[in-house]
């Protein structure tokens, strides 16, 4: 029997006080769940989101005591065609919404296209008018509100069958994007679940084996979710982080109570009985969860060294379900095991169930492979790494972008009415937002700065004052779409000439610039700045305790090496899907010229950690056949001959539950379900099967090699498993 480490201690503590071990787990999980009910989640403020000159001026616009309200539109068209809006059946159309909409309560500002002034208000072809609002009250209020203006138009659209009559605004767009995203993350959800449960049943042919890491995964995923309300009081998170920590928790929640039991049921093969099985279990695969989730909490902490508090958000998020999935998996986990003893593979599923071939644990499959790769390593490891360089190649022209309303379902009836307002009201992208403070915008010599700021614009422009006379909103038309080129130049023009030239010299004030190309510009800057510390922090801590594990300085390089491959290849895949707008008929999505800003950094610490996970896993059972007394050709082979099955089966529950996110609306989301899944898919089989093995054929005993200088290190036992048992 193995020496027992720390997780084998926790293994027999949990076999041998197994209620305890349950119901503690329980009753955390409830006791989490209800108090961070009644607490609540404290959301992250859009305000307190960005980065740099575009957050100082968004956080005075909040600041600010502008009034609340929410601007809306009605657009008004011919069905035909053939009306115009000087026809009177066109203009009583457009009287009727004026009527209805000033006739609702909280309404204000209502402007018809037929009053002095308003003449913008009607297409230059005539055949489309705008009515335009405002809602009274903050977002909150107006979320409610915009109903009874969207009935108002509703009625008039039943009255007048022979016009168009939609709406548009603020509220209306934000009300109707929530529930399509909420929509798409219940079905996500919903979908997960069960197939999850099905992969696991193809993994172990057994309900009950099956149902045993999806409730590892959920408990950890539901407890996580109850400890995130306290703690948002204290660090507002990002209402995405949710959708992420459910994400992570199943991953790692299924992975590791697939490699507990796994192990456990392979021993039992062998011939030991149920407890010895089970304390073997927790000595070795118990060892490696502790390893791989220590590697997976490093990978996510590099997101603390963003700057940014969305990345914040996502890095407590993802580092509590880890912390918890981990403490499951090393407590309730064996004490549900021992309980469970041989039912564990109860409710066998016949045909499944034959198909299933354990061998001890390797698979018939991945041992051809893993053997032809054994058999030819110089041309497995050229032939993978170019394939994987390959699929890298198109990220060396990565363009990271904040995709704005181009990254919107356009299929949605609200998107569809905002690109016929765009057809007939052409206008560019949102304004670059110039925010003025000072102790008094109205002064004079405020006045001339703004006035000269003013007249360098190319376009309309709009200025707003505070009822307290200390913030300025100048609004000013930038060329481009937003965040291209021109946009960009545009905006450094806008920031280092034109502002210092005129409002940013006037004594007493504070200038800063928001808007879509600002807030864009100034988080991949951010990104820019930081990506490097995030890597060399992520890189770095994974090596060093990758060393100390297996005390080897060519092992943690090799793993990092192959690790980086994975996550080159997605980006260079969904480069080429999504910036260079390949697949879009498949995927439902239309190519916004580049990739989310935020989605490369979040992408290599989740894939880095996710596959750093599998790595650990895979070199324990390598290590622990070498320690054995196996040759290192040995021990490789029958180390991932040994784990592939359980590697393939946790990869196919993460590809699965990723590929659901590449299903939703938003693009952001499409790009990072294809990225995850991607690197999940490859790591498992093309990095693990072919690659690693190959790459330590090729090294042999150099895999071993500790210079003399760091024998000092301290040394893990790595267990040694005896011969089978049989009985």
């Amino acid at each position: 029997m193995p020496k027992r480490n720390l997780a084998a201690r926790a293994g027999h503590w949990s076999a041998r006080h197994r209620k305890t071990a349950i119901f503690g787990w329980l009753a955390f999980v409830v006791i989490a769940f209800v108090l961070g009910g009644a607490i609540g989640t404290n959301s992250l403020k859009d305000e307190d989101s960005g980065n740099g000159s575009s957050q100082v001026a968004d956080k005075a616009i909040a600041k600010a005591d502008f009034p609340d309200k929410a601007d809306e539109q009605v657009l008004i068209t011919a069905r035909d065609g053939a009306l115009k809006a000087t026809d009177p059946e066109f203009r009583a159309g457009v009287e009727d919404v004026v009527t209805r909409i000033e006739q609702t309560p909280h309404t204000d500002e209502v402007l018809s296209p037929y009053a002095d002034g308003n003449q913008g208000q009607i297409s230059k072809d005539e055949k489309s008018a705008l009515v335009t609002f405002s809602i009274q009250g903050d977002s909150d209020a107006t979320s409610t509100r915009v109903d009874t203006t969207l009935a108002a138009t509703k009625a008039a659209q039943q009255a007048h069958p022979d016009l168009r009559i939609e709406q548009f605004g603020d509220a209306s767009a934000d009300k109707a994007l929530s529930a399509s995203l909420d929509d798409d993350f219940k079905r996500a959800e919903f979908l997960s679940l069960p197939i999850t449960l099905l992969i696991l049943i193809v993994a172990f042919g057994a309900l009950v084996a099956a149902g045993v890491p999806l409730l590892l995964g959920v408990t950890a995923v539901i407890g996580t979710l109850g400890l995130v309300g306290p703690i948002s009081q204290i660090v507002p998170m990002e209402d995405s982080a949710a959708s992420v920590i459910l994400l992570i928790g199943l991953a790692v929640g299924v992975d590791y109570s697939m490699f507990y039991l796994r192990r456990k049921m392979e021993e039992r093969d062998a011939g030991r009985s149920s407890e010895d099985a089970l304390e073997f279990a927790a000595a070795t695969s118990g060892k490696a969860v502790l390893i791989s989730g220590l590697t997976v909490l490093i990978a996510m902490a590099g997101m603390f060294i963003a700057g940014n508090a969305v990345f914040t958000s996502f890095a407590i998020g993802t580092m509590l379900v880890v912390g918890v999935a981990m403490l499951g998996s090393v407590t309730v986990l064996p004490a549900v095991i021992s309980k469970l003893g041989d039912k564990v593979e109860r409710g066998r599923v016949p045909f499944i169930s034959r198909l299933r071939h354990r061998n001890h644990g390797e698979s018939r499959v991945w041992g051809y492979v893993i053997d032809k790769s054994l058999k030819r390593p110089v041309i497995s490891v050229v032939g993978a790494t170019a394939i994987l360089l390959v699929l890298a190649a198109p990220a060396l022209n990565m363009r990271l972008i904040n995709p704005g309303i181009a990254g919107l379902p356009h299929d949605l009836p609200i998107m569809q009415t905002y690109d016929r307002i765009q057809s007939a009201f052409p206008g560019g992208p949102l304004p670059a937002v110039v925010v003025v403070q000072a102790d008094d915008v109205t002064a004079a010599p405020v006045q001339d700065g703004i006035k000269a700021l003013v007249a360098n614009a190319s376009g309309p422009t709009n200025t707003i004052v505070s009822p307290s006379k200390e913030v300025a909103i100048v609004s000013i038309p930038l060329p481009g779409n937003g965040t291209d080129d021109a946009s960009e130049a545009a905006l450094k023009t806008l920031r280092d000439t034109t502002i210092p030239q005129t409002i940013g010299a006037v004594a007493g004030t504070d200038v800063n610039v928001t808007g879509l190309t600002a807030g864009s510009k100034d988080f991949n800057d951010r990104m820019s700045s930081r990506l490097p510390f995030v890597f060399a922090f992520v890189l770095g801590l994974a090596f060093l305790l990758l060393l100390v594990t297996f005390r080897s300085v060519i092992i943690p390089l090799k793993a990092i090496v192959l690790n980086l491959l994975s996550v080159g290849a997605a980006y260079g895949v969904i480069t080429f899907i999504f910036q260079d707008g390949h697949f879009e008929s498949l995927l439902n999505f239309e190519s916004t010229g580049g990739i989310t800003s935020w989605l490369p950094l979040f992408l290599f610490v989740i894939l880095f950690g996710l596959s750093m996970d599998y790595h650990v896993f895979i070199l324990s059972r390598i290590r622990e056949a070498f320690d054995r007394g196996e040759s290192t050709d040995d021990a490789v082979a029958h180390g991932i001959k040994a784990t592939a099955g359980v590697v393939t089966s946790a990869a196919m529950v993460m590809v699965a539950v990723f590929a659901i996110f590449a299903t939703l609306s938003m693009i952001e989301f499409k790009q990072m379900g294809v990225g995850l899944a991607v690197a999940i898919l490859l790591d498992a089989t093309l990095v693990r099967a072919v690659l690693l093995p190959a790459a330590m054929k090729l090294l042999g005993d150099r895999n071993w090699y500790l210079p003399h200088g760091l024998r000092w290190l301290p040394k893990w036992e790595h267990e040694s498993a005896p011969e089978p048992v049989h009985a």
